[in-house]
């Protein structure tokens, strides 16, 4: 049987004790990270969600608890009581290495069986045996730390939101199926069969009703869904940040986020972020950087050479200007010892793997630089084209031509996996805003136009005028918050007209049925009048991923879907049986 607590409460967590508590008496209680049996001494390294401490026993300590010290194994949960001591050999890896309790009295609450995988941060495991046993990954210091940093933010949003005025007001989790732009998850009713629920991409309609109610400014950490392909930054269930603010503009909005990121970055990093938060608009962003969520750490901007391109005898450059598109490049500045042609070779089927026919080159290692396009130029075109690029001997310059709309994305992904290979990303936080997005644009699968954000955002007033003679023109009152290449918030001013947001809804091809029946209550709202307002969500997995600096949103939160949307330790999702289903009005198609 385990022990008891009986008679022990735990005093301290084991980084709240240092020399200053040398003498005292306390109580810890945790994990065994490690146990170093010595015959007449015994160590056993004790772990807690703070850190670790050193529990000894010698040949002094009663042999009871020496026998029972004796049989402790890695993971076992202990509690233990003891004296506060100098340790003889002082252990500097560790916040308390000059320090540990000799104890007086253990309790051993739970023993374990020898875990799967050793629970350290260098323990070289695969990531699906880890999730698998996720309960004891968990246990891993790196992860604790993340998710304690999470919680930090989480907590000063919170601070900082009630300190300017906002309610925080929830939205309901099951809610009328909407279009935003991804799959919802839907939630088979059992009252009204044949009808379903569906879980909130995001609070969106329901905030702006809490504008046209009068709250003036709202605050929620909001549980999101949304039912599409994962990656590194991505999750199905997801949470944000979410916020709506009335008789606001764009500057009131950016301003209040701004300061929350410099409270939250000072308080929980240490660290001032220099405002205001430079500015660039979505065509300046993918012009230079061939991104809307651009890595503004490092240089390597994107150039536009069709002007001294137009005339040469190259087809790839001049077919590509005369269809309408450009040619661009970037310079990898002292790359071509690390851009061999074998590294070019494996650039240019990534190019063309997301759309680029080809990638065009200038590798410039001796007097004479190599050009994958010589032929077509003299030696005095290229010198000219080499000095308008500032490509030096050393460099190397990367070239695709085409539509714009593949030219831009291609060089942009380029751009940062040269940037990783050449090792010049610096290691610091900078933040950008990109604003005016096109409030339109194309979909080749349904051919026709969708918008960029959401049907609800409000365009830029100088371009009410040509919303239907030019729509891809129009751009929108809204922003995305950047960091380090990760987008953090997406908002915007929304459309408080009724009129207005009919017309956008008939421009993106809803009929009056269709408008009734997807936002029907939210059209009725407005005729009943609606302040002016606007909002944004501050994606708070993003955020404390690259705050924590992890790899993937799956190291900042506690039980995380993998790849295919399923979670390995519950091995959800799963079957049910048949009568709930029955219940529910609904026949599984393999069933039959």
């Amino acid at each position: 049987m385990p022990d008891s607590m009986n008679g022990l409460r735990r005093s301290h967590y084991c980084l709240e004790l240092s020399n200053k508590n040398t003498g005292d008496t306390v109580v810890v209680a945790g994990f065994v990270q490690k146990y170093r049996n010595l015959g007449s001494l015994i160590f056993i390294d004790l772990r807690d969600r703070t850190g670790i401490i050193q529990l000894a026993f010698d040949n002094t300590t009663d042999a009871q608890i020496l026998e029972k010290a004796s049989s402790v194994r890695n993971e076992f949960v202990l509690m233990a009581k003891g004296t506060v001591r100098k340790r003889e050999s002082v252990n500097s890896d560790i916040p308390t290495g000059d320090i540990e309790i000799f104890v007086t009295d253990l309790r051993i609450l739970s023993k374990a069986e020898t875990p799967p995988f050793e629970i350290t941060d260098q323990s070289n495991v695969k990531e699906e045996l880890r999730l698998k046993y996720r309960y004891l990954d968990l246990r891993r210091s790196s992860l604790q730390k993340n998710l304690i940093m999470r919680h930090e933010i989480a907590r000063v949003a919170r601070e900082y939101f009630y300190n300017n005025g906002f309610l925080e007001i929830e939205t309901p989790m099951m809610m009328r199926s909407t279009p935003e732009g991804a799959r919802d998850y839907l939630i088979p009713s059992r009252v009204h069969k044949g009808s379903f629920y569906a879980l909130p991409q995001s609070p969106q309609i329901y905030k702006q009703l809490l504008m046209v109610a009068g709250y003036d400014r709202y605050i929620q950490l909001a549980r999101c869904f949304r039912d599409e392909d994962l990656r590194a930054d991505r999750q199905p269930e997801f949470t944000q940040i979410d916020l709506e603010m009335s008789f606001a503009d764009v500057e009131d909005i950016l301003e209040c986020i701004e300061g929350f990121v410099n409270v939250l970055f000072k308080k929980v990093l240490g660290q001032d972020i220099a405002l205001p938060i430079k500015r660039l608009t979505y065509s300046d962003a993918m012009s230079r950087f061939g991104s809307d969520k651009p890595d503004t750490r490092f240089g390597m901007e994107i150039q536009d050479i069709s002007s001294l391109v137009k005339d040469c005898e190259f087809s790839v450059f001049t077919d590509a200007i005369k269809q309408g598109g450009s040619v661009r490049c970037i310079v990898a500045k002292n790359a071509a010892d690390v851009l061999t042609r074998k590294e070019i070779d494996k650039l240019t089927e990534h190019v063309r793997g997301i759309g680029a026919k080809g990638l065009a080159f200038v590798r410039f290692t001796d007097d004479t630089p190599y050009c994958s396009f010589s032929k077509f130029f003299t030696p005095e075109q290229l010198g000219a084209l080499l000095d308008a690029v500032d490509c030096k001997k050393g460099d190397v310059a990367l070239i695709i031509a085409d539509k714009n709309k593949v030219v831009l994305p291609s060089l942009g992904a380029l751009r940062l996996i040269v940037a990783k290979k050449l090792d010049i990303i610096p290691d610091r936080f900078d933040f950008v805003w990109i604003t005016e997005f096109p409030f339109f644009e194309w979909d080749d699968d349904s051919q026709s136009y969708v918008a960029m954000h959401h049907p609800f955002t409000m365009p830029l007033e100088e371009c009410l005028p040509y919303l239907e003679s030019d729509p891809e023109s129009v751009r929108a009152k809204c922003y995305d918050l950047v960091l380090n290449g990760v987008e953090l918030c997406s908002g915007s001013i929304r459309i408080s007209d009724p009129e207005l947001q009919r017309k956008m809804f008939s421009m993106l091809g809803l009929t009056d049925e269709e408008i009734k029946a997807k936002f029907g209550f939210l059209v009725e709202a407005y005729r009943y009048a609606a302040p002016p307002h606007g909002g944004a969500g501050i994606g708070l997995d993003r955020l404390a991923m690259v705050m924590c600096k992890a790899e993937s949103l799956r190291d900042v939160i506690a039980f995380p879907k993998v790849q295919n949307a399923s979670e390995l330790m519950s091995e959800c999702p799963s079957e049910v049986d048949r009568k709930s289903l029955d219940d529910l009005g609904i026949t599984v198609l393999s069933d039959k």
